[in-house]
């Protein structure tokens, strides 16, 4: 997606709510912080959650299936689950922790737009 989207006004979506948008043809999630709005990719890079079906606290987006969590301002990954133990070290061996992909998004004349892909953060 290289150029801006026009996905929905921004009464359209309440403060500290999440939705399902699509731009330039790809499914996304949508969420609004107080007056700033964050896009990402609309499912969990872990096992594919809906994570506009999730939870939303400040610009942290938990995932309904697993408690994936990630940090839509760029994406990177607060936990990638929340299994402990064996369990965990088996998801993560098996589908290691990926960021989530976040979009550029800006306001114009009342309309949210989401743009191009932003830089994924630096792995450590």
């Amino acid at each position: 997606m290289a150029d801006y989207t026009n996905v929905l006004g921004v009464a359209d979506l309440a403060d500290g709510a999440m939705a399902y948008v699509e731009a330039g043809g790809e499914p996304l999630l949508l969420a609004r912080v107080g007056e700033t709005y964050f896009a990402s990719q609309a499912y969990c890079p872990h096992l594919h959650g809906h994570l506009w079906q999730g939870r939303l606290e400040g610009t942290v987006v938990t995932c309904p299936r697993h408690r994936s969590q990630f940090d839509l301002t760029d994406g990177h990954v607060i936990r990638w689950t929340d299994w402990t133990g064996i369990a965990e070290a088996a998801a993560e061996a098996l589908r290691h922790p990926r960021p989530l992909k976040v979009y550029e998004v800006k306001v114009e004349d009342g309309r949210v737009l989401v743009g191009p892909v932003k830089q994924a953060p630096a792995s450590d």
